[in-house]
């Protein structure tokens, strides 16, 4: 039967080291990113992922306890409700929070050979961890090899990002901080076509989305929320843009959405 230990004191080390984290957008100390709700502790335990510590509101104990052998070696600590709310990252709570080892991945991973050929997302300076975190869901629901979060970009690590993604971020191939002209020399190293998501007014020439082939080996760029792909990826890539009616320009995540199902229906349709 699963025994947890109590924690009361908000200077314990580990709760500071959360609050943190939580503040920071970032890993705690000890490498952990922080996920909270259920559906997020759920989602690292079927994802294999290292869990560390799981902890729990007094009025969530029955639900973490229940969990019993799935947690196995996983330490458990209780909290009061208001000592849980003062580390929690949402305003309304589930009153628990798992301590979750992030999978390291490389390059060779996010950009692998045929069959199915590479598809990368590039995000390029997006700071909405919620936009980020959206783009991972939808790039681990149209096949997407991987995505990588350019230096400028919110961090994966983000509690808010990894909540956007619900646990995509536990499965799908990421590196992050990495500098733009070091994706860029990997990805045209690798053979890789790059696709920059552009407001149809944004350029002289801007591929309709229809018309553009993506069931090669590929990249899709997708820009800051403000500024749109920054100049160094705008002139490396074809501009592609996707049609609309009355409004100039998508939300980033909604575009990204759209950019990846196409690309997965091009590919379903590849004989």
């Amino acid at each position: 039967m699963l025994t947890p230990e109590t924690i009361t004191s908000a200077a314990n080390p580990l709760l500071k080291e959360v609050r943190r984290a939580v503040a920071r957008g970032s890993l705690t100390e000890g490498g952990w990113c922080v996920a909270e709700t259920f559906h997020l502790l759920e989602e690292a335990l079927r994802s294999g992922s290292q869990v560390h510590t799981v902890l729990a509101a007094e009025s969530a104990r029955a639900a973490v306890v229940a969990q019993g052998r799935r947690l196995a070696g996983v330490k458990v600590a209780v909290l009061p409700d208001a000592l849980f709310a003062g580390i929690a990252a949402t305003e309304t709570s589930q009153g628990v929070m798992a301590l979750v080892q992030p999978r390291l991945w490389t390059m060779e991973q996010l950009l692998p050979g045929p069959p199915g050929a590479a598809l990368v997302v590039v995000l390029d300076g997006l700071q909405d961890p919620g936009n980020a975190g959206a783009i991972v869901r939808a790039a681990e629901a149209f096949g997407s090899t991987g995505v990588l979060f350019l230096k400028g970009t919110v961090s994966p690590h983000n509690p808010k990002t990894l909540r956007a993604s619900a646990g995509s971020l536990f499965r799908v191939p990421y590196l992050h901080g990495i500098e733009s002209a070091a994706a860029l020399a990997a990805l045209r190293g690798n053979h890789i076509a790059l696709f920059a998501a552009m407001p149809a007014a944004a350029a002289t020439s801007v591929g309709r989305l229809a018309a553009t082939d993506l069931t090669g080996r590929c990249a899709l760029i997708v820009g800051n929320e403000a500024h749109g792909v920054s100049a160094l990826w705008r002139a490396a890539a074809a501009p592609v843009s996707i049609p609309t009616v009355g409004v100039e320009s998508l939300n980033a995540a909604l575009a990204a959405g759209i950019l990846l199902y196409e690309a997965r229906r091009q590919r379903m349709l590849r004989p």
